[in-house]
């Protein structure tokens, strides 16, 4: 799709004020808005359908990019880009068995080239930046995030600054060291690292990946959305559990499903509910309260992923919910490692804390009613296990099962 007809088919809405924008007008917020106005990717799905014959999922190219058509930049060829996307949708049977519904699938976003779903985020904003020049790509995170631009920058001319907050798993620091990123310790939350990356942002001219706030960073998580309704045959589940901290996975996923049932791709969008951790819950204290955004919460989860005390896109994601029929649950810490640990036995995938609230939050959403018998479900998971493992090598610790455990009396003569 050529530069002239990507202006006409894609422009960004200000979900405040609903001003709009030419694509390349403004890199971030709305103008008039500032941080409260985080733009939103708007498609004329009509005029696309009728000047792009090619505007389909690409047959053969197992990435993100095989949904090229929805995204108004050029495709990486880089190593990482190249293999973000197109994780497997796993159907769970002793998932559907244990919450008591029709049917579970688990979304496998720690199959990602730096194990987790960032990398598809990450992967449409470095496009961006080398569309338009760039030679530092900077970001606050908790990890996830920096560890994804880290890779995604990783063979490419640009450079990578990640600003991250005191706390951060051992594991994940040293993912960004191996991958060349220059590391900032903000130390603080992670509300000091989005502002020190901000600040450096301003006054060095650094291209800002941050969440919420560089509107590239959802048109790549939209793309789970579109392999899940790809994966189901266009037959949309009736709800999908999402871990949830600043709001943009959640939002993001809105706008795949409605991108998706838009171009004829899926039959409707589904129920979304919102999975937060029970010391970072200021979306679930909006979403009760009837608030159209959040304030200040908590801040006091292990699971560090998803540990915002302020929502960066908590607007956009108490839209989505309520648009869709679903809500919101939270799940306190001592319930995390029994999740990752349910999580994988039943499915085979093994996700870090943040992810594997989704286990223990499907529960709490059938008690609740926010899912009932006859549904069917996905849970999506955000992160590989191996990344943040400490909370269940602590549940493991000297278990009894382990101490049992004898060398094998094997006679090689009756093999």
């Amino acid at each position: 799709m050529g530069a002239s007809t990507r202006g006409k088919t894609f422009q960004w809405r200000c979900g405040t004020c609903g001003r709009t924008f030419h694509l390349d007008a403004v890199d971030y917020t709305c103008t008039t808005c500032g941080d409260a106005g985080v733009l939103d990717l708007e498609i004329d799905h009509d005029r696309l359908l009728r000047e792009d014959h090619t505007a389909r999922p690409v047959a053969g190219d197992h990435s993100l990019w095989r949904y090229r058509a929805l995204l108004p930049v050029t495709p990486s060829a880089t190593c990482h880009s190249r293999t973000s996307g197109w994780t497997p949708l796993v159907r769970a049977e002793g998932l559907s068995v244990l919450a008591g519904v029709g049917e579970v699938f688990v979304k496998d976003d720690g199959r990602n080239p730096s194990a987790s779903l960032k990398d598809r985020a990450s992967a449409v904003v470095v496009a961006r930046a080398l569309d338009t020049g760039r030679q530092v790509v900077c970001a606050a995170s908790s990890g996830n995030a920096a560890a994804a631009l880290a890779a995604a920058v990783a063979g490419t001319p640009l450079s990578a600054v990640v600003f991250v907050p005191a706390g951060v798993p051992r594991g994940k620091l040293a993912q960004l060291w191996a991958y060349g990123a220059r590391v900032v310790l903000a130390g603080g939350g992670y509300g000091q690292a989005v502002e020190a990356s901000r600040l450096a942002s301003t006054q060095r001219g650094w291209y800002c990946r941050n969440t919420a706030y560089n509107p590239f960073t959802a048109v790549g998580k939209m793309t789970v959305a579109l392999e899940i309704a790809e994966q189901l045959g266009g037959l949309a589940p009736d709800v999908v559990l999402v871990p949830t901290g600043d709001g943009n996975i959640l939002a993001a996923v809105h706008r795949g499903f409605a991108d998706a049932t838009a171009m004829g791709w899926l039959d409707r969008v589904p129920r979304l509910v919102a999975v937060q951790a029970r010391g970072a819950d200021a979306l679930h204290r909006a979403w009760v309260a009837g608030l159209a955004a959040p304030v200040t919460g908590p801040e006091n989860s292990r699971a560090d992923s998803i540990n915002v005390a302020l929502p960066q896109d908590g607007a956009r994601a108490l839209r989505a919910v309520r648009a869709t029929g679903g809500g919101i649950v939270t799940v306190p810490d001592d319930e995390l490692a029994r999740g990752a640990r349910t999580l994988a036995t039943h499915s085979g995938v093994f996700a870090e804390p943040a992810a594997a609230t989704v286990v223990p939050g499907l529960l709490i959403a059938r008690e609740e009613g926010l899912v009932t018998a006859s549904d069917r479900v996905v849970l999506l998971s955000t992160g590989h296990g191996l990344k943040d493992s400490g909370l269940v090598a602590e549940e493991m610790g000297d278990h009894d099962e382990l101490d049992r455990l004898t060398p094998l009396d094997v006679q090689v003569s009756a093999l």
